[in-house]
């Protein structure tokens, strides 16, 4: 309004005229921020990046305090906001909103789930916080950061995992990450955490209240993996569930690129072992209870240089497209070799790798794997875009043997089958990031995502595993070639 708007206006009319204005203005900034779970986060953090997952994390925390969700799990890589979300804007916000509240905030340790507690006290206790809430106060002798109530009788408890929460209640029971990093390596630690979310919190629940899990992944045995497993039950809790990787596999694109591009991510991803990006920062851990091929069976390679081999095997997973839904083609290399010269032969891994390309690239990248290692046999399965392929590569010269599975030989029955092999140590892996890659592919299946480097690997050791590895004492006298053909580095 102009100040023309005012010329017939007294001093005090105009002043009581701009107070009006205000208190207009206020109330629908309250009406939206008490409203919006995501609208009261960006009014009390200016800071604050707004990504896509936020507004689908945010509309599931607003449907969990409008009583339309009341068992969620959200699973996220970590520094993407999860606990500034979960475990200390949204319980300020439920407590604003329904202020007689009782919410148990519960994480891996009582010291970092009473500093959740802190942050959210402090907040309500801010001038920014009071102006949407105005009648909502703390109780004058909440002093407590793990354990304090409202005004208007709502409590907020805080316990670690293990904790004793006997004689509590709760109408929202949150859990933020409840495993912590030396957990993911003890079966033992999340049988505990089991038995202590079921004796206890779960117990603790009023009825109709909601409970909230937001973690990042760690194992196959996680709770998340855990509460999943059990809904099967038809009477048992039922979730909704929302996962969130840092790279979305179709796409290749950052969950959060306002914050967290691509480039970070990939150092982020070199940096950590396999296992751990795929369960932290993928959301998809590897099952590690029923696996076929254990990761402990594969001999690792320590050297910087990869040994000196005898014969060299190429194996290809080929798909149709290079559609993001498409399946990968994959190609793994392997050599044959003795780790010493008083142990049979072996093999080794000696590079691999997956994409998803078009004809072309594929029938490309052949040509340059095939000159670059200089395979004694290359083995390709005859589907998808293998049979073409194939036909392409012996137009160039290249000698491919087709595999083509026989009844009864599927996925499984052939990893079952070069299953001895590993366990005899017989299979050797550099410590390299593709082997890893490798490695915990293998270690998943049947249960993992992908199965494409998997496939090449189970076709080169029934290859290896059939024998006919030699080759003839003539190919040497026609090129004068070592037995030892080279070593790589």
């Amino acid at each position: 309004m102009s100040n023309a708007n005012f010329s017939h206006l007294s001093d005090s009319e105009i002043r009581e005229t701009l107070m009006l204005q205000e208190r207009l203005q206020l109330l629908q900034q309250q009406k939206e921020c008490q409203g919006d779970f995501l609208e009261f986060v960006n009014y009390m953090w200016p800071e604050f990046i707004c990504g896509r997952h936020h507004k689908i994390f945010a509309q599931k925390l607003q449907e969990v305090a409008e009583g339309k969700c009341t068992r969620l799990i959200i699973n996220m890589p970590p520094r993407h906001t999860k606990s500034e979300f979960c475990s200390t804007y949204f319980p300020a916000w439920i407590m604003g909103r329904q202020p007689k509240r009782k919410i148990m905030q519960t994480t891996h340790t009582g010291e970092l789930a009473v500093r959740f507690g802190r942050k959210v006290r402090n907040m309500m206790d801010t001038e920014e916080y009071k102006r949407i809430f105005e009648n909502v106060k703390l109780q004058a002798d909440s002093k407590s950061a793990g354990r304090w109530e409202t005004d208007k009788g709502g409590e907020y408890f805080a316990a670690g995992v293990g904790g004793a929460i006997t004689g509590r209640g709760a109408d929202l029971l949150i859990i933020d990450d409840p495993h912590s990093e030396q957990d993911a390596l003890s079966p033992t630690a999340m049988d505990a955490c089991w038995e202590w979310y079921t004796s206890g919190p779960r117990q603790r629940l009023q009825p109709k209240g909601a409970i909230i899990l937001v973690m990042t992944r760690w194992s196959a045995l996680d709770l998340t993996a855990r509460l999943l497993e059990g809904q099967k039950e038809a009477t048992a809790d039922q979730w909704d569930i929302v996962e969130f990787p840092a790279i979305f596999e179709k796409s290749g694109n950052p969950l959060w690129p306002e914050f967290w591009d691509k480039t970070e991510l990939e150092k982020v991803k070199a940096s950590l072992p396999t296992q751990k990006w795929n369960a932290q920062w993928m959301q998809t851990p590897t099952a590690e209870e029923g696996s076929i091929i254990k990761r402990e069976w594969w001999q690792p390679w320590k050297n910087e240089s990869l040994p000196p081999v005898k014969y060299i095997i190429q194996s290809y997973d080929t798909a149709f497209s290079k559609k993001q839904n498409a399946d990968y083609s994959a190609i793994s290399t392997w050599g044959v070799f003795q780790p010493t010269p008083d142990e049979p032969d072996s093999i080794i891994l000696l590079d691999c790798q997956r994409g998803r390309w078009d004809f072309p690239e594929l029938k490309r990248i052949a040509y340059e794997e095939y000159k670059y290692w200089d395979p004694d046999m290359t083995i390709i399965e005859s589907k998808a875009s293998g049979t073409p392929l194939t036909h392409e590569l012996r137009r160039l010269g290249i000698p491919v043997v087709n595999y083509s599975p026989t009844r009864g030989h599927d996925k499984s029955t052939r990893m079952h089958s070069v299953a001895p092999i590993f366990e005899s140590g017989l299979v050797w892996a550099p410590e390299r990031k593709f082997a890893d890659e490798m490695i915990e592919e293998c270690a998943a299946f049947p249960f993992g995502k992908n199965d494409d480097l998997c496939d090449t690997m189970t076709q080169a050791l029934m290859r290896f595993r059939e024998g006919g590895l030699v080759s003839l004492n003539d190919d040497y006298l026609e090129d004068n070639r070592p037995p030892v053909k080279r070593a790589y580095y």
